[in-house]
């Protein structure tokens, strides 16, 4: 059994599908990484494994366990937690270059 599962998530905003029947799974232990470039529908997926979306299909189980769709709480019982991408968590860096 899969830690996570996605099953054919689709999710679309008006005429633009942002994610489209993804299906994929993650073993205990496995550590897998989510790329493309800008608009690919990353972080729309994230959003919907934590809850702040609601695929328009499909659905994604914890363990073996529906993960109820749009609930940020279940995904923080289930062990789901989110760092949200904003240039403001982290205070601004200099750099200097040294020979």
């Amino acid at each position: 059994m899969a830690l996570l599962a996605f099953h054919n998530i689709t999710k679309r905003f008006g005429s633009l599908t942002a994610n489209d029947d993804i299906s994929f799974s993650l073993d205990k232990g496995e550590v897998i990484a989510l790329l493309g470039e800008n608009g690919a529908g990353k972080t729309t997926l994230m959003n919907i494994l934590y809850g702040h979306y609601t695929a328009d299909q499909g659905y994604i189980e914890v363990e073996g366990q529906k993960l109820p769709a749009g609930q940020t709480d279940a995904a923080i019982n289930a062990g789901i937690g989110m760092v949200h991408q904003h240039f403001k968590l982290v205070k601004a860096f200099t750099v200097s270059l040294s020979a």
